[in-house]
């Protein structure tokens, strides 16, 4: 029997697809729009849209951005001969939260996984070469999860670079093998960051 009518179900089940939302959560969120003044979740439907239509990839390093160049690659301050692997914008966010790291980064937008068919093709390594032909890169630092993944496409970036001739760094275990860098505090990816190895 439906508790509620169809308009907040159908809310509550949206709500409760996204990532992290549980049906508990998704009952909260729903009753909190609902009893939001009509002004407010305007703005927040807005927004959604406005970002949907507006964000993309940069491109040069492929994190989400709403300009062609993301704000990290257009600093001319950074250091753009040190390029950071990661797999996903939340990683680079992570990163960028310590503060200390002064490079540019990649967005891979995924890991290699032969169990779910992701192959090299299917995320963005091919654009990182190209980046290595065109520029001057000193260093590629791969910052992937310790998760099999993560270290699986480590090893494969490592593969292609290395007879390049650039550097190629791992950042050490101070991450937990399985566990994802957009939940880890700063303290331990700066240490992770500070004792990486070379591959």
């Amino acid at each position: 029997m439906d508790l509620y009518s169809g308009y907040i179900n159908k809310l509550i089940e949206e709500l409760g697809s996204l990532p992290g939302i549980g049906s508990k959560s998704a009952q909260r969120l729903a009753f909190h729009l609902i009893n939001l003044p009509g002004p407010k979740v305007e703005r927040l439907a807005k927004a959604i849209l406005d970002a949907k239509e507006n964000v993309r990839y940069c491109k040069e390093c492929f994190t989400l951005t709403d300009q062609d160049i993301c704000p990290v690659c257009a600093n001319e301050k950074r250091d753009h001969s040190t390029i950071m692997v990661v797999e996903n914008t939340r990683d680079l966010a992570a990163y960028e939260k310590t503060g200390k790291y002064q490079g540019v980064y990649h967005v891979l937008h995924g890991a290699i996984s032969p169990m779910l068919g992701i192959g090299p093709h299917d995320i963005k390594l091919k654009e990182l070469m190209q980046r290595l032909e065109q520029s001057r890169v000193e260093e590629v630092i791969i910052a992937t999860n310790s998760s099999l993944e993560g270290e699986t496409t480590a090893m494969y970036i490592s593969k292609l670079i290395k007879p390049t001739g650039v550097k190629v760094t791992r950042i050490a275990s101070g991450v937990p093998v399985g566990g994802d860098l957009e939940y880890i505090d700063e303290v331990t990816l700066l240490r992770a960051l500070e004792g990486r190895t070379e591959l």
